[in-house]
């Protein structure tokens, strides 16, 4: 399960980007002061009944622009550098949503913003994946609501400062299965959901609280989606 008190490699149509690792260099005061950092925002994912408050707020709209979408619009790679969840705390976003994510994690030495390991019950799917440093993963680290759907959803009128805050985001990023990633790509609740049902009510109250928070569009047959994914909280 992922702990609510806290939480793509690049595809052709996925809004992904390839995580960068810190180096595990030495000890730093602000590697150190970040593992201390709630790593979410208040009252992050929204409660069902707020999620239903904030669902019914978003304005519909047709996706617009998607041809314009590239990838490095939102910066390139992770960025400590915004004042998103997670951000300017020394640590790279990558190794900020493993620590928050994975379970029985062990940090380093000489830079505790570095995770060497840990296990994942990946919330898509309900496997255990082991995460090693050193060793080739099957985790990725997925964009709740694409940077592709994101970008067709009113991004492409933000400024680059915005899109870049928005990418390295705690509150918009979750560990996830690297396959399941790859399969959701940047598509949105009409045409994705997890694997894993327990999933849903959740899924839904992340994807409306980003859409929310952002001032994001939903298009018509996505919101009756996210309705849907709602319907299942208890």
């Amino acid at each position: 399960m992922i702990r609510t008190a806290g939480v793509l490699v690049l595809a052709v149509s996925a809004a992904a980007c390839a995580p960068g690792r810190a180096a595990e260099t030495g000890p730093t005061e602000t590697g150190t002061a970040a593992s201390a950092r709630p790593l979410v925002s208040p009252g992050f994912p929204p409660t069902p009944a707020r999620a239903r408050t904030q669902l019914a707020g978003l304005r519909v709209a047709w996706g617009e622009n998607w041809q314009t979408y590239e990838r490095a619009k939102f910066g390139n790679g992770w960025s400590d550098a915004t004042d998103a969840p997670g951000g300017r705390n020394g640590c790279d976003t990558r190794d900020d949503v493993l620590h928050r994510d994975l379970d029985d994690v062990r940090l380093g030495d000489r830079n505790p913003c570095v995770v060497l390991s840990g296990v994942l019950h990946d919330p898509y799917t309900g496997k255990a994946l082991p995460y090693s440093y050193r060793r080739a993963s099957q985790i990725q680290t997925d964009h709740v609501v694409a940077l592709g759907a994101a970008w067709r959803a009113g991004a492409w009128a933000w400024t680059p400062e915005r899109r870049l805050a928005y990418a390295n985001d705690l509150d918009v990023l979750l560990a996830t299965d690297k396959q399941t990633n790859q399969d959701k790509s940047s598509r949105t609740p009409d045409k994705w959901r997890p694997p894993r049902s327990a999933f849903w009510c959740e899924y839904g109250r992340r994807w409306t609280g980003i859409k929310a928070k952002y001032g994001l569009t939903v298009s018509p047959p996505e919101k009756k989606a996210v309705q849907e994914l709602l319907d299942t909280c208890r």
